[in-house]
């Protein structure tokens, strides 16, 4: 998607996210729902990282198979019910269906495939998780250089303010 700034070069990007953030509807009803999906999207990516489009095009065909079952007649609460305990039940089994890392290797391959099939991003980032385990925190940075590196802090780092010793 190439998105037309403004103020400054166009944007190229395949990220769900961005695109939503960039959508502006003139009818404030449109809008309102255009709102909507930017949250979805934004929250989706702040929780997993990724899927923000499926995530969506998903909120998209609730909605509107929502609105279409709420104008036959169906009761609003008894909708929500329904979704609430669908996504309780895909959720579970989305659980199942899941399968841990094992090692380096298989941490390479979802981080190759979760950026956009780049190997040097996927080893570096299975690289990292190795260092920092499996709760570690990873921070990805975007550099003034065209190098690719990886930097580990050891201990807590904080970004800004004072520590006082007391």
């Amino acid at each position: 998607v190439v998105i037309d700034k403004k103020f400054g070069s166009p944007t190229i990007t395949k990220d769900g996210v961005t695109v939503a953030k960039e959508i502006e509807l003139k009818d404030p009803y449109e809008d309102m729902g255009a709102q909507m999906l930017k949250e979805v999207a934004s929250k989706t990516s702040d929780i997993a990282g990724d899927g923000t489009t499926t995530a969506t095009v998903l909120a998209q065909a609730i909605f509107r198979e929502g609105l279409k079952n709420v104008t036959a007649g169906a009761n609003p609460m008894g909708l929500k019910r329904g979704i609430e305990a669908a996504v309780e039940a895909v959720s579970d089994e989305l659980k199942k269906l899941s399968k841990s890392t094992k090692d380096k290797k298989e941490i390479a391959q979802v981080a190759t495939i979760a950026s956009n099939n780049d190997k040097t991003i996927g080893n570096l980032i299975a690289e990292a998780m190795e260092k920092v385990g499996k709760d570690g925190v990873i921070t990805v940075e975007e550099s003034k250089s065209a190098d690719t590196v990886l930097d580990v802090v050891e201990g807590m780092q904080f970004d800004r303010g004072y520590l006082s010793p007391y």
